[in-house]
């Protein structure tokens, strides 16, 4: 028999439907019924202003804008930043005799991208009925008064990564209003502008303003859900690190009939010093490279043992017939460094390809750190395994007399920015309370010790002696980081709902 697909899974099981706990989530399900164009309306508003970091004026039009709703909405803001760094919107609201601080974190910035790519212009957010996997076809959005289908998907940048959790914290914020509800706790809101070009400024911004950001928990409102479409909770993430690397051959591309099998080819090079670093089951062969991890604790092994078993679905969604490091599972497998290649370059292919030996040949690398191993030291243990493989390593273009005087020449550049990994243990009690709200409200969550995405845990830990826990609404297959990104309305009604238990608890 067929195994039943996630979605299915999903429909037979809608958690959108159980019976609620939680007195604001309840409200704010009412509260949406009640107004689902006007919210989408907002959202759009917000998702037509560009978003890329390094495009200036508009990340300040988007600051201003997510500043005016928390505003409207009662909340005092102010825009805190660093020379050179994009405003991070501030919001809060202090409640007399609290006895604890939440800061609830999302970025309004978004992945550079090429709207060619897109079906839909990317700043112009589109309802369709379907994901365009599903064959979804554009619609208007519903009058006023007429429910939106909850399977329908708003296609646009940004509609998921990560302006979904701002306009679910400011309806939230509506609806338990309307509902006469309190805040117990002293609310905090930080919206980052740059997360998506590394957070270079995110630390020196919180340490300039470490008066109004600690707390005693900040809640990163980023990620997608589970891909069975149930809530989940996620207590840690990997870091990363980055690197080019680049292999040399003839001074300028050479006639490969005259010198084949004499002139030494840079991406034959590359491609063999890249295959040393792991082996035909995908474990990292570099030297040390697993060294240091931090071991899971035994609440950690056993919520990855409970964590639904879903790498039969994805394989078949993503047309893999094999998995690296089988027979271990994705949910083990990201509390592991990994070392992947993100692209490789050389020359020309297909029709636009000449028949030449390269001169070059370059590849990217990224590093994923789990929490006990540091940026400076995996990378360097990248750059040691170079080494060992008879390579001169650079971090400039060689001169001539090193190019003339070693046999193998190695430019090795690591990138600026990253993140290191970090892990909130669930044993404490402030994780085993925010369970529990999560729980009244969406139902019985998955637990997972750490996700295999990089968000900046360390650069918000480090200066404020706090600690974080990620807070995902967004759907598995949103397309994040690439064209046609896209959010399923039903996430964000749950969303809504999710951001009101927790700002009232």
């Amino acid at each position: 028999m067929k195994r039943l697909s996630i979605a299915l899974l999903a429909c037979l099981v809608p958690l959108s439907g159980f019976a609620q706990d939680n007195p604001a989530a309840k409200a704010a399900r009412e509260w949406r019924q009640q107004h689902e164009r006007a919210i989408v309306d907002e959202f759009v508003e917000l998702l037509k202003i560009p978003n890329i970091a390094a495009d200036k004026p508009n990340i300040q039009r988007n600051a201003e804008l997510i500043a005016a709703m928390l505003e409207k909405r009662g909340v005092p803001t102010r825009l805190l930043s660093v020379p050179g760094g994009n405003p991070i919107v501030y919001g809060e609201i202090l409640t007399p005799g609290a006895t604890r601080t939440y800061v609830f974190y999302a970025h309004y910035d978004g992945q550079p991208l090429d709207p060619k790519e897109w079906a839909s212009p990317p700043f112009e957010p589109t309802l369709r009925t379907r994901s365009l996997n599903e064959g979804g076809t554009v619609i208007p959005l519903p009058p006023a008064g007429t429910p939106f289908d909850p399977e329908s998907r708003l296609y646009g940048r940004a509609t998921a990564d990560d302006k979904a959790p701002i306009i679910a914290i400011v309806t939230a914020l509506d609806a338990i209003r309307a509902a006469g509800l309190k805040t117990k706790s002293n609310i905090k809101f930080a919206f980052e502008g740059e997360e998506e070009a590394g957070s270079q400024n995110l630390e020196k911004t919180l340490a300039a303003h470490k008066d109004l950001l600690t707390a005693d928990v900040w809640l990163m409102c980023d990620a997608p859900l589970h891909q069975t479409r149930r809530q989940s909770l996620i207590f840690g993430a990997r870091g990363i690190a980055a690197m080019d690397i680049t292999t040399y051959g003839p001074r300028n591309e050479t006639h490969s009939g005259h010198y084949g099998n004499w002139a030494i080819n840079p991406a034959m090079s590359l491609a063999r010093l890249l295959a040393s670093m792991k082996d035909e089951s995908g474990r990292v062969l570099v030297k040390d490279f697993y060294k240091g991890i931090e071991p899971l604790s035994a609440l950690e092994k056993q919520a990855i043992k409970d964590a639904p078993d879903v790498d039969a679905q994805i394989m078949q969604e993503m047309l893999l017939g094999a998995t690296e490091n089988a027979p271990k599972k994705l949910a083990e497998l990201v509390t592991l460094p990994s070392l992947n290649i993100r692209g490789m370059a050389s020359s020309r292919i297909g029709n636009q390809a000449s028949n030449v030996i390269p001169a070059t040949a370059t590849a990217t690398l990224d590093i994923r750190l789990v929490k006990g191993i540091g940026r400076e030291a995996a990378v360097q243990r990248v750059i040691d395994h170079i080494r060992r493989q008879g390579y001169f390593i650079v971090d400039r273009e060689p001169t001539e007399a090193e190019r003339l005087s070693h046999a193998k020449v190695a430019k090795v550049v690591v990138r600026p920015g990253g993140y290191e990994a970090a892990r909130t243990s669930m044993d404490l009690p402030i994780s085993q309370d925010i369970i529990r709200v999560v729980e009244s409200a969406r139902g019985p969550v998955i637990k997972l010790p750490t996700m295999g995405g990089g968000l900046p845990l360390d650069s918000v830990e480090r200066p404020l002696g706090t600690r974080t826990i990620i807070i995902p609404i967004g759907n598995h297959d949103n397309n994040q980081h690439g064209y046609d990104e896209n959010l399923r309305i039903q996430n964000l009604w749950d969303g809504i709902e999710l951001m009101a238990a927790l700002l009232t608890m």
